[in-house]
């Protein structure tokens, strides 16, 4: 989609001979901790990173919105109702943030927010693992808001700090939010925890099919795996801290204290801290199958995009409305 150039295993960008200054001027900047602005001079690999990075989470902040939406008239009470319905809008609100940062970095491509969403229904454009899986129960919306938002929050957090500032300055924003998602997400999951036989079996039920998913989340640990170094680079122009195999031993620290403080277990046998190698050792997820999912081949996969592909048509009155008169001479 973009300029890439093949150099040696990886894809990278080469920058334009005579830009060396510009890059290491660039990079003073980074290491100093001043935040680049969307009209700075950056190098293609470090615009076109974070196109990739924003876009992708933007359009899973309006995906990942579909599987709650199901919920809303399905909630058990008028609160749960008013709850997930927030929520669902908050998220949506997120996405058409993050769209909008993406699409200034997106100009020199002559590029919009149009584009992005065409990129997703043709397939070029991926979103999240979890939110091609189904929501059966009410107790998925519950571990979606506790677990999943919960990831996402130590996922997001560690880009608090971001060299990009427009990035930057909307994490902030977004994650205060998704701080209150997850409190909501927890209210649910106490609620069945804390009910019926029944209620507690349809939780455990869920969490013992979203565990894989949620162990997928943060990506596979290393270029070994992936054949990838996105993360090396993400790391280089400080966008984040820390790997993927670091934010899922900090999702494992967080939750699964929690998980086993209300009584319910991990579909995983292997599961336990190593205090001598300080980390928690769990059964890798089939990473195969993250890779089908995320190319759309996943259980809902096709129809949360057929979802979004009616909503994208049927308002295309009201994009057309609101853009900008052409003045005919």
């Amino acid at each position: 989609m973009y300029n890439y150039v093949e150099d040696g295993d990886s894809k990278t960008t080469a920058y334009v001979e005579g830009d060396q200054d510009k890059y290491e001027q660039f990079m003073a900047r980074i290491e100093a901790g001043e935040k680049i602005e969307a009209d700075d001079w950056m190098p293609d690999e470090y615009r076109q990173s974070l196109i990739k990075l924003i876009s992708m989470h933007g359009i899973s902040e309006i995906m990942g919105a579909l599987p709650e939406k199901e919920w809303v008239p399905k909630a058990p009470t008028l609160k749960r109702k008013l709850g997930i319905m927030a929520k669902v809008q908050d998220e949506m609100g997120h996405g058409q943030l993050l769209l909008r940062v993406a699409e200034d970095l997106m100009k020199p491509y002559e590029r919009t927010r149009e584009d992005l969403m065409d990129d997703l229904l043709n397939g070029e454009l991926k979103f999240h693992n979890v939110f091609h899986m189904p929501t059966k129960t009410w107790a998925d919306a519950g571990l979606v808001g506790w677990l999943v938002d919960g990831a996402a929050i130590i996922s997001q957090t560690n880009m608090l700090d971001a060299s990009y500032g427009p990035y930057q300055r909307a994490l902030q924003r977004i994650c205060q939010e998704e701080v209150f998602h997850a409190q909501h997400g927890e209210a649910i999951i106490m609620a069945l925890a804390e009910g019926t036989e029944h209620q507690r079996e349809i939780l455990q039920e869920a969490l013992n099919r979203w565990w894989p998913a949620l162990l997928m989340f943060f990506g596979p640990a290393s270029k070994e795996t992936t054949g990838s170094s996105k993360q090396d680079v993400m790391i280089k122009y400080k966008i984040r801290k820390s790997t993927n195999e670091e934010l899922r031993q900090a999702f494992l620290d967080k939750y699964l204290p929690r998980v086993f403080s209300l009584g319910l277990t991990v579909p995983d046998k292997t599961v336990h801290y190593d205090k001598a190698e300080e980390k928690w050792i769990y059964q890798q997820p089939d990473w195969d199958e993250f890779k089908q999912i995320i190319r759309n081949k996943g259980p809902r996969s096709k129809e949360r995009l057929r979802l979004r592909e009616i909503a994208y048509e049927n308002n295309r009155w009201v994009r057309q409305a609101l853009a900008p008169e052409t003045v005919e001479v």
